[in-house]
């Protein structure tokens, strides 16, 4: 059992990053694997729409000078995907947008992978439009038959300087409760 996560945000240590580190930790309690990569800051390009993964249905985008393709083999190896970005004008960082284009227009090429997979999309805010970046994040794994984790409120919390959201109790509340559920989740799903 396996969840992979991954950050969107440029700042390693920020306020995104604490907040999967909540869920993981949460998830971690639970005896289940977790692994966290970084993504925002680093080098991933846009898909161009070559239909290359189409044609060769290899698990693999064309464009294999950065991180993608190693990410798409731990997302199809993984039970549950977390995907973590901060909040740009109430949507998702470029660095995550190219990211989920490629990782799930391969994995569609490839026979829907992540089909039945277990997605969380969490979004750290300053003020407001986090939850659109959430959702844009739970588009993807709709498309893809993935299942949805939530928490008891949004999976988002407040803060604009690295640190803040430790001081959105709610928000801290919430992303460990979404690793509670994810734990639960995969515990169920594995004890057929």
């Amino acid at each position: 059992m396996k969840v992979i996560a991954f950050n969107g945000s440029p700042h390693r240590d920020g306020n995104t990053y604490r907040l999967v580190r909540h869920a993981l930790d949460e998830i971690g309690k639970a005896g289940i694997k977790t692994e966290l990569v970084q993504i925002g800051g680093e080098k991933v390009h846009p898909c161009t729409a070559c239909w290359k993964c189409m044609e060769n249905h290899d698990l693999q985008c064309v464009q294999d000078d950065d991180m993608v393709n190693e990410c798409i083999a731990k997302m199809a190896e993984a039970d549950a995907i977390i995907i973590a970005t901060p909040t740009y004008f109430a949507g998702v960082t470029p660095e995550i947008k190219a990211f989920m284009d490629r990782a799930f227009f391969v994995a569609k090429a490839n026979g829907d992978i992540f089909r039945q997979k277990l997605g969380a999309g969490i979004a750290a805010e300053r003020r407001s439009g986090a939850v659109c970046a959430v959702d844009t994040i739970n588009h993807y794994f709709g498309i893809s038959g993935m299942f949805s984790a939530g928490s008891r409120y949004w999976n988002n919390a407040k803060g604009l300087k690295p640190g803040d959201v430790e001081t959105d109790e709610e928000g801290i509340d919430t992303m460990k409760q979404l690793g509670e559920n994810i734990a639960w989740f995969i515990k169920k799903t594995h004890n057929k």
